[in-house]
């Protein structure tokens, strides 16, 4: 089969890994994963290899005992969960909570709430069960107003998270933001929000595929899946040197995926690309030059955001959303725009070189929020994915989750509404490309005047 996707292939090739940070600094697999050859039963396949298919496999075979089979085209991690900027944090839908409120009333709001403050505290439960480092540092994140104007949305942010949930925030000015070394000429303040730390995506997801592997999943890499169909009551899928024939089966694979693989999900989803250039180390003497000192993460107010944060060892990660075309030619002149933007918002290092750049797939849903549930015209089949560039803590989640809808633990009511859908279609999916090249024209016109 022929699998179709919205963006150039060279995209999704397993042979082209990115240049990423992560991979240059990750401690390898202490194993090798082969490819699937032959015929195999199992009771669950997982295809996709990111934090939501490794945490399904390792709750199937650690909590089910259940036989699992986890497929991915690559190597695990190598899609958007081993790309990511390594913010654990809040997040994954595009909605504010006023509209989650407004659409799905107070209790589901807050049961959506308590599943992502559940989720960022999953991960970091799993890596301190473990003794895994992951390069963890910065207790919350900043939200940053690239405009004076924005301030006045960062409060009143503050002033309803603080009463609604009673959440920790709290909002600086430009000077109170200097005093902690977080400065720069597009800062005019910022809200702390008190939820969350950052770390090394790659460490973690590689953590959690040897933790699958020691509960008894089997795990095959270089094993895309090349054809699906359900035969009475069981799945076939078909990959280039093999066949699996499993009961259930869990599609983990969010901007990764395929609009023909299976059909159902044909339209339902938008990958988007996000871009990452991580500087050499900076010295003390330069950060101080700059202003800013600080490891907490941040991102700005920009509808087309910027997030960053200075990494344990002195380098700095800078990455922001844009871009629809992911050929190597579109990806070098995201290159080039993403070092502009880092030089006009931290000039004192504009000398500084790029060391490393690479890009990956965020996934939106037609609804902005995060999906949970079945596999659209299949039986016993579940997927989970559109965590809007705030996946790490929520796809955990949601592999979690997965495993348990599927091994029958919970039904799909006992999940907050927000991510029960339904699943809808993009209107005229094809346009979609279309639809993103407008948005970011309107978002660029309102990040530059209001």
């Amino acid at each position: 089969m022929n699998l179709r996707r919205i963006y150039h292939p060279s995209a999704f090739d397993p042979s082209r890994p990115p240049d990423s940070h992560w991979r240059a600094t990750a401690t390898p697999l202490s194993v090798d994963l082969p490819s699937l050859e032959g015929d195999h039963s199992v009771d669950f396949a997982v295809i996709g290899g990111g934090f939501t298919g490794l945490w399904a496999a390792y709750r199937l075979a650690e909590t089910y005992e259940a036989k699992v089979m986890l497929l991915d085209a690559g190597e695990p991690a190598w899609g958007a969960s081993g790309r990511n900027g390594g913010f654990c944090c809040l997040g994954s839908t595009r909605l504010s909570y006023p509209q989650l409120e407004k659409r799905y009333g107070e209790t589901e709001m807050r049961r959506f709430y308590a599943a992502q403050v559940e989720s960022v505290e999953n991960v970091r439960g799993f890596l301190d069960s473990r003794n895994v480092q992951a390069d963890r540092h910065s207790a919350g994140e900043l939200a940053l107003a690239h405009k004076p104007g924005r301030m006045s949305e960062l409060r009143e942010e503050a002033r309803y998270m603080t009463h609604t949930f009673g959440m920790k925030m709290q909002v600086f000015s430009r000077d109170e933001m200097a005093e902690i070394g977080v400065a720069g000429p597009e800062f005019h303040g910022g809200l702390f929000i008190g939820c969350g730390f950052a770390l090394h995506p790659l460490a973690y997801a590689r953590a959690l595929a040897t933790a699958a592997l020691a509960a008894g999943a089997a795990i095959h890499q270089n094993s895309p899946v090349i054809g699906w169909s359900q035969q009475a009551s069981q799945h076939v899928l078909t990959l280039p040197k093999g066949r699996i024939l499993a009961k259930q089966v869990i599609l983990a694979t969010n901007g990764y995926g395929s609009e023909n693989m299976p059909s159902g999900m044909a339209g339902r989803s938008m990958p988007v690309m996000s871009n990452i250039l991580v500087t050499r180390p900076l010295t003390p003497e330069e950060q101080k030059a700059q202003g800013w000192t600080s490891d907490l993460m941040a991102y700005d107010s920009r509808r087309l955001l910027h997030y960053f944060r200075l990494l344990p060892d002195g380098r700095f990660l800078f990455g922001g959303r844009g871009g629809i075309d992911a050929s190597p030619a579109g990806s070098e002149a995201m290159n080039r725009r993403l070092r502009r933007d880092f030089e006009r918002m931290f000039p004192a290092w504009a000398g500084v070189p790029t060391e490393r750049f690479w890009f990956g797939f965020v996934c939106l849903t037609y609804d902005l929020v995060p999906y949970v549930g079945a596999v659209p015209g299949l039986d016993k089949a579940w997927t989970g994915f559109g965590f809007h560039g705030n996946g790490v803590a929520m796809s955990s989640w949601t592999g979690k989750a997965l495993a348990d809808l599927a091994a029958g633990a919970i039904t799909q009511d006992k999940l907050p509404a927000v991510v029960r859908g339904p699943l809808r279609r993009f209107p005229l999916p094809a346009l979609r490309k279309l639809y993103l090249r407008a948005a970011y024209l309107g978002y660029g016109l309102e990040d530059r005047w209001l």
